[in-house]
């Protein structure tokens, strides 16, 4: 922290006694706000995702509400303004070829307005990475708030877990275990409140990263979004901001690398999304820490998973708040965390967590007596992923983590569909389902459809798991021995592109090797016939097919690596 009293960016705006002072001043004033707000108060902006089409982020509003007390009971002027909201479940192709691009509005929208400070408000998967990203990349103080979870599902006297039950139930329809007016019935039990998914998705996985990281409150990632604690969490946010400014307390001396390796070990314990490699590469490398795909096998791969909540064990969100939350996980981990780590509230994560308690051990176990052993991310490598994939031992078949079996190759999403089902398919459950051309550039933005759903006719033989491969990613509700994120991917010519039916792959995860049976002469002669497949040719598409970048480096477009701060730019007239 700075011991001097920052000099405030939106004085370059409102501190200016001329026609540009006024003109900033008098149309911010349009509202009703008295002249003395701009008498040097720092400015917050609170970058706000709500959007009726983001399901899990439609209770913002009221939650920006209570960032604004805030803010102006510490003495701040706060502003709102919307950025690109990403809804997981509406948004098509997939939300994360957007992610980018609203990381983009973010930066923008941050380094172009009078703005101190930023609080940002993020939920669903993709609004979280992306405001971090954009945010880093201004490196201004800054707080996070995630939405919450929603309630836990409800359905015929049971727990129902979001996305986890979706693709559960959708495979007993397909197995003719539950019928199709069953499985309609339980839609409305699954979403009962506000609120992102309730089970260890991608949603509460990024919540955890922001707050083992060190960039909200504690207990941020757990809270309920209907439970009033939420409200009171954002109200002592918007406090928080206001002296952070004063502070200047900016993200890069809270966002370190011990911090990121904090979070790394975190992710393990929580039985976390596969999607947070990609997210906190792209981060780290907005905010200039050198953290690589290596760095997660190296750091986390041991760690235990001590949280039973699905997709990896049996309880949901609701019960994880209830159990003591995020500061019982790294409390009960402690010993494996970089304890001096700053955070945004003026503390050491090790001083926060200090004494947290768990009040359940079913849902938070001890750490020498965890769910499943060595159940962090494991980083897979070989001729058939030179750059690696991932894989999420913990939501695996544990008899499927070394396998060999018969590739059956699907050259796209489309392809896959059309003959999953086919009752003369030429499969079983000893092969390897390999799918093509759904990595970064080959969707494009590399959508959540490596949790393959399995064929028809082996579902019907009582089987529930197979090994999957693919350059695609997959919700972090799915669950399932499935290898991820293949780098590099199909649609440049990786080595993925080359796989064929009939071929022999071998998976050893406990030797991190994911190995084709085919020569290298063959291989050579495969690429030599290969032509990739179409790009875009206009548009948002084009530019991200022609900018980003593989898996293992975060997916983030290569112009946008690295932070630019937030100078103060030219005036507008």
């Amino acid at each position: 922290m700075s011991d001097s009293k920052p000099k405030l960016r939106s004085q370059a705006w409102f501190g200016k006694q001329d026609r540009d002072g006024f003109v900033h001043r008098s149309w911010t004033q349009k509202p009703g706000y008295p002249s003395d707000s701009f008498d040097g108060r720092p400015v917050i902006g609170i970058c706000n995702t709500w959007s009726e089409l983001t399901p899990c982020n439609s209770h913002f509003r009221e939650l920006a509400e209570f960032v604004k007390r805030g803010v102006l009971e510490a003495g701040g002027f706060p502003l709102e303004f919307p950025v690109m909201s990403l809804g997981e479940t509406q948004l098509r192709p997939t939300a994360m070829l957007f992610r980018n691009l609203a990381s983009m509005d973010v930066e923008e929208s941050i380094r172009g307005n009078p703005i101190d400070g930023v609080v940002l408000l993020m939920g669903c998967d993709k609004t979280t990475p992306a405001l971090m990203m954009g945010a880093a990349s201004c490196n201004l103080p800054t707080i996070g708030i995630s939405g919450g979870p929603m309630l836990n599902g409800k359905f015929r006297g049971k727990d129902l877990g979001s996305g986890t039950g979706v693709w559960m139930m959708s495979e007993m329809v397909r197995a003719g275990q539950m019928t199709q007016e069953e499985f309609t019935d339980a839609e409305a039990c699954m979403n009962r409140s506000s609120g992102h998914c309730n089970t260890m998705g991608t949603a509460s996985t990024m919540a955890s990263m922001v707050e083992s990281l060190g960039m909200s409150l504690p207990s941020n990632a757990a809270i309920p979004a209907s439970d009033t604690r939420r409200n009171r969490l954002a109200q002592l946010s918007g406090r928080r901001i206001v002296e952070m400014v004063k502070e200047n307390l900016t993200m890069d001396k809270i966002m370190t690398r011990e911090a990121f390796e904090n979070a790394i070990r975190a992710n393990a314990a929580i039985g976390g999304s596969t999607n947070s490699v990609v997210h906190l590469l792209a981060m780290a490398r907005r905010i200039g820490v050198d953290l690589t795909l290596e760095d997660f096998d190296r750091i986390g791969s041991e760690m235990p998973c001590i949280v039973n909540l699905q997709p990896s064990g049996q309880f949901l969100m609701e019960d994880f708040y209830y159990a003591g939350g995020l500061p019982a996980v790294l409390n009960e981990i402690r010993s494996c965390l970089h304890l001096n780590a700053p955070t945004v509230n003026g503390r050491t994560l090790g001083e926060n967590i200090e004494g947290a308690p768990c009040y359940n051990r079913e849902v938070i176990r001890p750490l020498d007596q965890p769910l499943r052993e060595h159940a962090g991310i494991a980083i897979l490598k070989g001729n058939l992923a030179p750059n690696g994939a991932v894989i999420k031992p913990s939501a695996a078949s544990p008899h499927l983590l070394k396998h060999r079996g018969r590739a059956v190759v699907f050259e796209s999403i489309e392809d896959f569909r059309a003959k999953i089902d086919d009752p003369t398919l030429d499969i079983d459950e000893n092969c390897v389902m390999v799918l093509k051309n759904c990595g970064p550039r080959g969707y494009p933005g590399m959508a959540e459809v490596g949790n393959m759903p399995l064929p028809a006719k082996v579902l019907q033989k009582g089987v529930t798991d197979m090994v999957r491969i693919s350059d695609a990613r997959m919700s972090g509700t799915a669950y399932g021995t499935v290898v991820l994120h293949t780098s590099p991917e199909a649609a440049i010519g990786g080595p993925l592109a080359l796989v064929k039916t009939g071929d022999m792959v071998q998976l050893d995860v406990r030797e991190r090797s994911l190995h084709l049976e085919v020569s290298d002469e063959e291989l050579a002669r495969r690429k030599a016939a290969w032509s990739p497949p179409p790009t875009p040719d206009r548009g948002y598409a084009k530019l991200y097919v022609d900018h980003v970048q593989q898996a293992h480096l975060g997916a983030d477009l290569d112009f946008l690596v690295g932070k630019s701060g937030a100078p103060i730019p030219r005036e507008s007239h």
